[in-house]
Formats: C-alpha cells, sequence, structure tokens
C-alpha cells in the first residue's frame, strides 16, 4: 500500500465478535476520533486519556458508554449507530478491525496503538479465562454470529499461546494483518501510531503529543489531575466506569477487566526456543522496521 493513499474498504469482517457493515452507514463528523487497535493492547487505557482531554480532568465519566466499540456486532448495529448519532459530544470510537475493513475518513482523527503480540496474548488469556456465562450468551446466542462460537480457553496459557500464533490469533483474530495495515498508513496527516510500551513509560510527554494530534489544548491547572486519572492505579479503583456493562461479563467484575497492564510476563513461561519462534513469525510477517517497533516501540 502506497503509504500516502487514502485506505480503501475491500472487504467485511464478521465472526463471533465482529460486524463491519457498521462503518458503512456510520456518518463521519468532522471531529470524530477513532481509537484503534488489535485486542488487549491498551484501547481501554487510551480511551480514558482522550475523554480526559476531552472534558478536562472531569471525574466519573462513563467511558465505556461514552466511546463505544463501533464494530462489536452486540448490541446491533442499528442501536449503536442511533446512540452514536445522538451523542452531542466531541466522539471518540474504538474499532478493532483492521484498516482495509473500515470506511476511511480524511475528516477523522485515527490513534492506533500497539504492542507486543506476547503481552497482547498474555491480557487475552486473563480476559478470556475469566469471561462468564453472560459474555458467552452474548456473543454466542445473540443472532447474527458467523462461524464457529466462541469456547472457553484451555486450562494451559502455554497452549492457549501456540493455538494464537499458529493458527493466527486463534480464537480472535488475525493478528499480524492488524498490525500491517496501521503500519502502512502511518504517514497519513490523520493517522498518530502510539505504543504501549511507550506510553507506560512516559506517559505525560505521550499525553501532550496525543492532545496536540486531536487538537485539544491542555488546561494546565487541570494537568496534574487529568495525569491522576490516566494512571493504572486510578483505573482499576474506577474500574466499572470503562469497563463494558461495569464489568458484569467477567468474574471478578471490572477489575477483572483492568487487570495488570504490565509487560513482559511471558518471559516467565516461554522457552527461549518458544520466544525464537515468535520473533521468527515477526519477522515473515512484518517488515523489518515495524517488527522493532511492535516488540520495543522504538523505531531505527
Amino acid at each position: 500500500m502506497n503509504n500516502n493513499a487514502i485506505p480503501d474498504k475491500t472487504r467485511e469482517l464478521h465472526s463471533h465478535h465482529f460486524d463491519s457493515t457498521i462503518w458503512n452507514d456510520f456518518k463521519f463528523r468532522n471531529d470524530d476520533i477513532v481509537i484503534s487497535s488489535y485486542a488487549k493492547s491498551g484501547t481501554t487505557w487510551l480511551q480514558q486519556i482522550i475523554a480526559q482531554l476531552l472534558f478536562n480532568g472531569e471525574e466519573g465519566m462513563e467511558v465505556a458508554e461514552m466511546s463505544p466499540w463501533l464494530d462489536l456486532r452486540v448490541p446491533p448495529k442499528e442501536v449503536k449507530l442511533s446512540m452514536v448519532e445522538a451523542q452531542t459530544h466531541r466522539r471518540f470510537l474504538k474499532t478493532h478491525l483492521p484498516v482495509d475493513a473500515l470506511v476511511f475518513s480524511e475528516k477523522a482523527k485515527y490513534i492506533y496503538i500497539g504492542r507486543d503480540g506476547r503481552d497482547v496474548l498474555w491480557s487475552l488469556y486473563n480476559h478470556h479465562s475469566t469471561a462468564n456465562k453472560i459474555w458467552y450468551e452474548a456473543l454466542n446466542e445473540t443472532p447474527g454470529r458467523y462461524g464457529p462460537p466462541i469456547e472457553p480457553p484451555p486450562s494451559s496459557i502455554v497452549q492457549y499461546y501456540h493455538d494464537w500464533l499458529d493458527k493466527d490469533g486463534h480464537p480472535w483474530w488475525p493478528f499480524w494483518e492488524n498490525v500491517r495495515s496501521w503500519w502502512a498508513i502511518r504517514n497519513l496527516p490523520n493517522v498518530y501510531l502510539l505504543h504501549f510500551t511507550n506510553l507506560k513509560n512516559g506517559m505525560p510527554a505521550e499525553i501532550r503529543r496525543i492532545a496536540n494530534f486531536i487538537e485539544t489544548p491542555i488546561d494546565e491547572e487541570k494537568w496534574e489531575r487529568i495525569l491522576r486519572q490516566c494512571s493504572f492505579d486510578y483505573m482499576k479503583v474506577n474500574a466499572t466506569k470503562s469497563t463494558p456493562l461495569g464489568g458484569a461479563f467477567w468474574d471478578g467484575g471490572a477489575q477483572s477487566f483492568i487487570h495488570k497492564g504490565t509487560n513482559g510476563r511471558w518471559r516467565e513461561t516461554l522457552s527461549a526456543q518458544e520466544v525464537a519462534e515468535y520473533e521468527r513469525r515477526a519477522a515473515v510477517e512484518l517488515d523489518s522496521e515495524c517488527a522493532q517497533w511492535l516488540a520495543t516501540g522504538q523505531i531505527s
């Protein structure tokens, strides 16, 4: 893909989670913000940051309701489209789609947050293994599901990791194409690539860059409050505000959804051979610069 070309939608994605057709009927506004990622890459954290910037450090916001996952197929798109059309604040929406399954707008601002796939997988396992009956019913039994249902994960996180790596994102959706698609358009003026590690290691500076990108001035009198309310500790304590349905889908509630927020847990479990296999796969799937960025957040 030409790095400066405006991407076209070329396909629809349907699964136990996705209904990408919602973007075909979505009416963009000039100031929309679209937050994108592969799952468990820091999306909820980024939603909290955007909310804090747009609403100047306000407390108690229902961020999960304010910033819906648009292409999640439940509730159905008719319900979701009406809801977002009725919003009067500056909208900040969430997607987990690759670029070619979106309707891309030159009006909107897109922020993509990336994370090493091994860290993604460890967070995904917690997300999946704590999911309860309500979660499975919503995804598997709500009319409109395409393909097989999502099943409970194996007891071994190593087996889960191998299934995900060997079967290209199983049981979720492909990982590498998601990263590639956003990396390919990183030079567009309305696209900003962010990395989980950089946000974790230098949150104040990254938040200022995000504010500049979405053209939202920072009220310096509220700056310390904004930082505090974007911290992991604050989000953990106030997890019901940023978790879908207040965490009703997970055993342990919202505290399970906002789990650890740490990287490198896989180092204690995977063998040197398993680590090397992931890195070989990344080298095949991504160009060298993208692979380095995904693993470290750094670009040579």
